[in-house]
């Protein structure tokens, strides 16, 4: 199982997502352009030491990113996603795709998705953080898993 970031805007998300990727053994793969410098110190930060210990992969783009990704579905989550996080059944080899914080993923990606997944949320609540919702989703493909 991977973890994908589109485009990601906010450095301290994309440090928070190291430290998951760290914690739970998975490849985390950047497609840039990024809203930020990778040597932002906010980054830096949220990630601690645990930059060793994660596999991070930085690709120029979307195409780069699709040239390499290999096997295995592509999961994307999206709040304009079609099947509940609570239904969906993952397989060991998924890549699980979150977008940009601030605009999400353009149509091309959505047509690129094996799937398209949401996490349930209350009424009224507009989304999560990129960082809870990329933990969330990788815990519960781990968990189904058992990876």
């Amino acid at each position: 199982m991977r973890l994908a970031l589109f485009q990601p805007a906010i450095p301290q998300n994309v440090g928070a997502c190291i430290r998951l990727s760290a914690c739970f053994g998975v490849e985390l793969h950047i497609i840039e352009p990024t809203g930020f410098n990778f040597d932002d110190r906010a980054m830096k930060r949220a990630a601690l030491d645990y930059g060793p210990l994660s596999h991070m992969i930085r690709h120029a783009d979307w195409e780069a990113f699709q040239s390499t990704r290999g096997s295995g579905r592509l999961i994307l989550f999206t709040t304009r996603g079609a099947t509940s996080l609570t239904r969906f059944t993952f397989q060991p080899d998924d890549t699980l795709l979150f977008g940009s914080e601030t605009s999400g993923v353009p149509d091309f990606v959505h047509a690129a998705a094996d799937a398209r997944v949401f996490i349930p949320i209350r009424p009224g609540a507009r989304s999560l953080n990129l960082s809870v919702s990329a933990g969330i989703g990788l815990f519960e493909g781990l968990r189904q898993t058992s990876s």
